[in-house]
């Protein structure tokens, strides 16, 4: 499974799963300061999961029917990496087989 980590979501967030053995890429490390669009086009071209905490990415896929690999969306009132951790850690134990292709 290959995700590609937003810069809102944060690197440590990236270093995590690639030390579980994921194929992991962070905006922030690799392509910092580019839009939305580009997020979504590289993620999309590359067949990575994209892992975000920003919501225009759910008007970009919904409202304007952009393709896409697969999006979670990390909207956490603890926007601490251990909380973004722990609850992906859960999103993966649980559903890792239904994330390619949709929004969670």
């Amino acid at each position: 499974m290959k995700f590609l980590i937003d810069e809102c979501v944060g690197p440590s967030i990236s270093q995590w799963l690639k030390d579980r053995k994921f194929d992991s890429i962070s905006i922030h490390d690799e392509l910092c300061g580019i839009n939305d669009n580009s997020v979504l086009d590289k993620a999309l071209s590359e067949d990575r999961i994209l892992i975000t905490s920003d919501k225009d990415f759910g008007e970009m896929i919904f409202k304007n029917k952009r393709q896409h690999c697969g999006v979670i969306l990390l909207r956490l009132s603890n926007q601490r990496p251990f909380n973004k951790i722990t609850v992906l850690e859960k999103i993966l134990k649980n559903h890792a087989e239904q994330l390619f292709g949709n929004f969670v």
